[in-house]
């Protein structure tokens, strides 16, 4: 790297105007100038400052000197004597570059979390000098780093990585089947090792565990299904639009500044609703009893399991969506009641009943967003519909279109009042203006369910809008982390 300057004159004055460029050569021997950052317009002592900066290190001197390269058939210009170095450029080689700054930065990370710690005596090496807490490691990182499979662990990544400089070992640390061994060794300590990150995240960022998020998602498998009845494979309902694939379903729990406390892996044909109650027990007899706020989506929650929260001892708090069809049957209490803003662009109806709250809330914010995805919807399947009815299809033709666009925009069509004729292929569509209306009202709108009856009402919207990010926590674990889809082969 070097600094250069560009000229400009104004008012009939010389500027230079400096940037700190690197050399890079391309194809062709071709060599061109990178910019790497934009000083402006500096003095003389800003400039020798950074001459400084940039000075490289020399390791035999111990001190900083300007390094200049030249061909060796080239001999050193008298201007670059006492730092120029000649060099073979045909003699050059690059050999197993390694990707290093990432790898000490998640092992740095893994040692802040004093897991190295916690599985020196759950991990010891075996009698053929196994590492496990090294393989461990690596795992760890890997996740971290390039989330893949073992099995590209095992064939690319380690090469291609500098953990066995780093941790002193030798490609022998991933084989494959020490990898898929270690994953092994590592569940009968699920619970002491949430137990540990929790003290950790306590102790390193202030975490509190008062409130917990609760969610549920599925993946599935590209296998058969199987034959032993002890497997958690089933069909079930599929999140993942694949109801032809065997699954299971992941619950997680998280607090809402994103750090998870558990997660269990269920059989794939486990109702939402089935899941909490033990999902309670299991987080009680690890952490104990305290005043927990659980926030879940409508479904996962029994009218059994909340009526057991709010008789609980002490009583276990909850925030939770009631299904769709409570609201119509608590709109005509609401409607007489006042808007109160809870903050900028928050607006809430308190409505006690028995001894539960329940919290209509709107956001201007969500109102806008959703009206136009509602819009952007329905005007592409208003054309649609148009297209379709404009085409010489017969019966069966037509029906499969109008099959495909409903599939598009399914919330849309619900919009839409369609009629088909019963033997020609032809078919009339009509927009229900009672059902927008009623769409309309309840755009960003959101109902909510507590036992938290004295609680602020902008935290609970807070906290029930921050089941987004569980999503989004799932979202990545299946796309970025590629976790689905799993494929299971059978060697022959």
């Amino acid at each position: 790297m070097y600094l250069r300057f560009a000229r400009r004159r104004k008012d009939g004055k010389e500027h230079r105007y400096w940037s700190i460029v690197e050399s890079r050569r391309c194809a062709g021997g071709r060599v061109v100038q990178r910019p790497v950052l934009y000083l402006g317009e500096i003095n003389d002592s800003q400039h020798a400052t950074w001459c400084r900066l940039i000075e490289a290190f020399d390791e035999g001197s111990a001190r900083y000197r300007q390094l200049a390269l030249f061909p060796a058939e080239r001999s050193v210009p008298d201007q670059a004597q006492g730092f120029g170095v000649q060099v073979r450029l045909e003699a050059m080689e690059l050999h197993r570059p390694r990707q290093w700054g990432a790898c000490w930065l998640a092992c740095h990370l893994y040692e802040q979390l004093q897991l190295d710690r916690f599985f020196a005596p759950l991990l010891p090496p075996s009698r053929e000098g196994t590492s496990w807490q090294h393989i461990l490691q690596t795992l760890v990182c890997y996740r971290l780093i390039d989330p893949g499979s073992e099995w590209r662990l095992h064939r690319q990544w380690f090469e291609e990585s500098a953990m066995g400089d780093l941790l002193g070992e030798d490609y022998g640390l991933v084989a494959k089947n020490a990898l898929y061994r270690c994953l092994d060794k590592l569940l009968p300590h699920k619970t002491a090792l949430f137990s540990h990150l929790r003290a950790r995240w306590q102790d390193l960022f202030a975490a509190t565990f008062d409130v917990l998020l609760y969610d549920l998602t599925s993946t599935y498998f590209e296998s058969p299904p199987p034959t032993d009845d002890a497997d958690k494979r089933r069909h079930g309902y599929s999140r993942d639009k694949r109801s032809d694939c065997v699954q299971v379903v992941i619950a997680l729990i998280v607090t809402p500044d994103g750090f998870p406390l558990g997660y269990e892996v269920l059989p794939g044909n486990t109702a939402d609703c089935a899941t909490l109650r033990d999902t309670l027990r299991k987080i009680e007899a690890q952490y104990g009893k305290a005043n927990r706020v659980w926030v879940m989506d409508r479904g996962i929650p029994s009218e059994e399991v909340l009526a057991e929260m709010r008789v609980a001892s002490p009583p276990v708090s909850y925030l939770v969506g009631p299904p769709k069809g409570r609201l119509s049957k608590l709109e005509k209490y609401l409607v007489t009641l006042p808007w109160q803003a809870v903050r900028e662009g928050v607006d809430v109806k308190l409505l006690p009943q028995d001894q539960e709250l329940f919290v209509l809330a709107q956001s201007r914010a969500r109102i806008h967003k959703e009206r136009a995805m509602r819009r952007r919807k329905l005007k592409w399947l208003w054309v649609r519909l148009k297209e379709i009815a404009a085409m010489e299809l017969n019966r069966e033709e037509l029906l499969m279109k109008l099959g495909a666009a409903r599939a598009k925009a399914p919330a849309a069509w619900r919009l839409v009042d369609i009629a088909v004729a019963e033997e020609r292929a032809t078919f009339s569509f009509a927009l229900n203006r009672p059902k927008l209306r009623q769409v309309r009202r309840r755009e960003g709108r959101y109902l909510l369910r507590t036992n938290l009856c004295g609680k602020d009402p902008a935290e609970l919207w807070r906290f029930y809008i921050q089941l987004v990010e569980v999503e989004a926590a799932f979202k990545t674990l299946k796309d970025d982390l590629q976790l689905r889809p799993i494929y299971h082969q059978c060697a022959a």
